[in-house]
């Protein structure tokens, strides 16, 4: 079937969109009917749910990776209007706003009830005043309101799940002038999340508002491969936390998907966890390089009342975050590995034509030599470059050597010196230049 385009009249014309989904319905019942195959509920109603881009998600957000703040890492429950408004107020004074943080996104725990007619409701003793002027305050800063609530009938915290009331609750965010939603995956019973996701997708489309949807389901059914169409982005793992161990398990969950993610649609490894107790000032350093590559949101999960001059230099590197937010849309990945070494080398391409790379010692213990050669053909290849936390040109070489302490990286941006390859080809090209050679190096 060619579909329409979500936003043409035919999808806009309520009649055809009837006749679009009857036929996709004549389709799927024929399917079962003649078929006689294992073809289930669950795969019929993921059909008529996403099938069609006329039932897609339709929001236009998401060209680039998400960047804020989340209450979840370090406050978990413990949040109040008083707490949005002071994180509100430092990410402006900071220079966070400025710099790219523009969600400033609610997570578990806000939510008290329900009332007689089924609408959610806030905890009075945290948020006296209700959402919508909590969101007031914050759009008058100049930043995005973000919620959370759970495609079950609780979210994890117990609280009420959405589960049943997805264009309620939809139309309560849009009243509320919400602009983010991330929804968790706790107390379904059991219900295929392909089921349960694509509902709250259309409940937010008939609200008519823009709300960015994080899909919150850690990646266990795959979300990657059914929820683009649904979602502008979806957790690939379960929860980070603030443990160097867990930061990498994360990693390595997230890496092998980079295929699935692009404008629109993007891989979550989970939130930063830069800034909390328990990891080193140069783990963080690392952690966000390599979000940063990945092409992950960057939602800041610390007290920013209380972050070091290192946490700050580490959130605000604005080079770093331009690779995150590199309108190619491509997200980096691994591409060398030394074992038993621990050296890894990560690479993604950027719209300018250069490519950044990442030097990454995963060792516990010991510093390790990682090098680089520049190669075209089996061609030695001149190349510019730049140093992404040094903030300074190294100059021209056609091979890279570094040697990384344990759990660090070493960011460079790399830029063929000439446009012309060894035989004339052109160098200046997204994937042109993929992969470096890692040269296997030694303790």
């Amino acid at each position: 079937l060619d579909f329409p385009h979500p936003r043409s009249d035919l999808c806009t014309n309520s009649f055809h969109a009837k006749c679009v989904r009857s036929l996709i319905l004549v389709i799927a019942v024929q399917s079962v009917c003649c078929m006689r195959t294992s073809f289930t509920m669950s795969k019929l109603l993921f059909l008529l749910m996403v099938a069609g881009p006329c039932l897609a998600l339709d929001n236009g957000l998401g060209r680039l990776p998400q960047m804020g703040w989340n209450s979840w890492n370090h406050f978990a429950c413990n949040i109040s209007a008083k707490l949005i408004h002071s994180t509100a107020d430092l990410m402006v004074s900071t220079g966070l706003a400025e710099a790219g943080y523009t969600y400033l996104n609610l997570d578990d725990c806000w939510a008290k009830g329900r009332d007689k007619y089924g609408k959610v409701y806030p905890d009075p003793e945290g948020f006296p005043e209700g959402m919508a002027a909590l969101g007031e305050y914050i759009h008058g800063k100049g930043l995005k309101y973000g919620v959370y609530s759970d495609a079950g009938y609780n979210t994890c915290a117990g609280r009420p799940g959405s589960l049943g009331y997805e264009d309620s609750d939809a139309q309560q965010y849009a009243d509320w002038k919400v602009d983010y939603l991330k929804y968790d995956n706790c107390h379904s019973e059991t219900i295929d999340p392909r089921e349960r996701y694509p509902i709250m997708t259309r409940a937010l489309n008939r609200t008519g508002r823009a709300i960015f949807f994080s899909i919150c389901e850690w990646g266990l059914d795959a979300p990657w491969v059914w929820a683009g169409p649904i979602a502008n982005s979806w957790r690939t793992t379960g929860d980070v936390s603030k443990s160097w161990s867990r930061i990498l398990y994360c990693l390595d969950l997230n890496e092998p998907l980079y295929a699935h993610a692009g404008p629109g649609k993007w891989n979550d490894p989970d939130m930063l966890e830069v800034g909390n107790t328990g990891i080193s000032d140069l783990e963080g350093q690392s952690h966000f390089s390599l979000w940063a590559l990945m092409k992950a949101p960057l939602l800041i999960g610390c007290d920013i009342s209380k972050m070091s001059a290192a946490t700050i230099d580490t959130l605000m590197n604005e080079e770093v975050i331009a690779v995150n937010q590199d309108p190619l849309g491509v997200q980096g990945h691994r591409t060398s590995k030394a074992n038993p070494n621990g050296g890894e080398l990560w690479q993604v391409p950027l719209s300018d034509g250069s490519i950044v790379a990442i030097l990454f010692n995963r060792n516990d213990d010991l510093p390790i030599n990682l090098t680089m050669s520049f190669m075209f053909r089996g061609a030695s290849v001149d190349m510019q470059i730049r140093d992404l936390w040094q903030h300074k040109e190294l100059g021209k070489f056609n091979e890279f050597s570094a040697i990384i302490a344990p759990h660090a990286v070493r960011m460079v941006k790399v830029m063929p010196v000439s446009k012309e390859g060894p035989h004339g080809e052109d160098l200046v090209g997204a994937t042109t230049l993929l992969p470096f050679n890692l040269i296997f190096p030694t303790p």
